[in-house]
């Protein structure tokens, strides 16, 4: 799953609307942020092996340091923990560390049983969507597409910044999606690796559009006329 995760994101919003965007998508990517910085390192292995599967090259041999349940559940409250221990904010936290753990639960639909329950275990486990490509985009952009409305729905654009810089985000995140199925997959596992290290851009490109827009209901009261 790729927009998914910014979609669940998006909705996060609304449940906790003093966080930023750019912290929520941040938590909501974070395996997949991790991830290209251990494959590079070479502690995690993938196969490009185009044709394998009709909405994915890829074959993840081996990275239960950013995508097993046990590493995604240890992840999810150390970055819980630690935007509890910044901004004390309890609530907030806990969607915070959730989002981590949220990524590991939306990719389980999608990816084969290539998904370790912790390092080490034999048992893996994937339900195989990306086996159909149809429904690996119906899924995947309808998650998106919820939550982007969840977000749409809960804020409103203070000026021009948080209505074009937002459609842009959306407009490339479906762009790269739709790419990976119509281009060429990457040459090999380092050309892939550094390609997925431009996700670190997304989180604060979502705090900046983020930051231009507020909540409905604050920017409501804020222009109601005084009585």
């Amino acid at each position: 799953m790729f927009p998914g995760h910014f979609g669940v994101a998006f909705a996060a919003k609304r449940a906790t609307p003093r966080t930023s965007l750019g912290t929520l998508v941040f938590a909501a990517t974070f395996l997949d942020l991790l991830w290209p910085i251990l494959l590079l390192l070479g502690v995690e292995r993938v196969q490009i092996v185009p044709g394998h599967l009709p909405a994915n090259p890829l074959i993840f041999e081996y990275y239960p340091y950013s995508h097993s349940l046990a590493a995604a559940i240890v992840w999810s409250l150390l970055i819980g923990g630690v935007y509890y221990a910044i901004s004390r904010k309890r609530g907030a936290a806990w969607v915070v560390g959730a989002l981590v753990l949220s990524h590991w639960i939306l990719d389980l639909p999608m990816h084969e049983a290539d998904l370790a329950l912790w390092p080490g275990s034999s048992i893996k486990v994937g339900f195989g969507l990306w086996r159909s490509l149809p429904w690996s985009i119906l899924v995947d952009v309808g998650v998106f597409v919820l939550g982007l409305a969840i977000y749409l729905r809960g804020t409103r654009s203070r000026d021009r910044v948080g209505v074009w810089a937002l459609w842009a985000f959306v407009a490339v995140v479906l762009l790269i999606f739709v790419g990976g199925f119509a281009g060429p997959p990457p040459a090999n596992q380092r050309a892939l690796g550094l390609s997925a290290l431009l996700l670190w851009l997304f989180p604060p490109w979502c705090a900046w559009f983020d930051r231009h827009r507020g909540t409905r209901r604050v920017l409501s009261t804020a222009e109601s006329p005084t009585r």
